[in-house]
């Protein structure tokens, strides 16, 4: 059995979750939500990529 802790996402249970994905699906359509999701993807992989070269610069002037 799950934990309390464990169903909870930023606070939010699973039918507050579920109507986000409702709003969601309704406003952008079927369609549009895999481009989003895609530009989403891109966009952490480019911010993860820019804490990466900060902390190697970081780790570069200590040395």
């Amino acid at each position: 059995m799950l934990g309390l802790k464990t169903m909870l996402l930023f606070g939010l249970g699973a039918p507050e979750l579920l109507l986000i994905a409702l709003v969601v699906l309704l406003l952008f359509g079927g369609a549009k939500i895999p481009e989003l999701m895609r530009g989403l993807g891109k966009g952490v992989k480019s911010f993860k990529d820019g804490m990466k070269d900060i902390d190697d610069e970081v780790k570069k002037d200590d040395k």
